[in-house]
């Protein structure tokens, strides 16, 4: 691995405090990305590609597999979170309308998970993948990790 083209989020005052993993030759991952960026004028998240790098450091620092359980992973001041949980928290901290969406948290966890593993298993069939990670435009190069 290059130390080089690791981020250090501890020293980077341009990490924001949330970062979000995501399988960066996902369809469905980049768009829900896009999403996020699109909703989060504030700055609260930072993105990292699972294939990265820093995102393979950060895995093996919080002892994660993000590609093998197939998940987004939120790493919120150091707290992991995993499948629907991880999507719920982004939510509740894009704040307004999007909180609500965090509601649907209260339904069992093996129901939420069940599904969200359905969807991540068949993602690739479901909507397609790069041949390569996502390449970020100038204007959110920034946001990448």
């Amino acid at each position: 691995m290059n130390r080089e083209s690791i981020v250090d989020i501890n020293d980077n005052s341009q990490v924001a405090p949330n970062i979000v993993i995501f399988d960066g030759i996902c369809h469905l991952c980049e768009s829900s990305v896009l999403f996020i960026i699109k909703r989060d004028p504030q700055r609260l998240f930072s993105f990292c590609s699972a294939q990265s790098a820093t995102g393979v450091y950060l895995q093996q620092r919080y002892q994660i597999d993000a590609l093998k359980n197939e998940t987004v992973v939120l790493i919120s001041n150091g707290i992991v979170f995993e499948r629907s949980n991880a999507i719920f928290a982004i939510s509740e901290l894009l704040g307004g309308k999007w909180r609500y969406f965090s509601l649907l948290k209260y339904i069992p966890v093996f129901i939420r998970d069940f599904i969200y593993k359905k969807i991540a298993k068949n993602r690739y069939a479901l909507f397609g993948k790069h041949s390569q990670c996502l390449l970020p435009t100038a204007d959110i190069n920034d946001r990448f990790i």
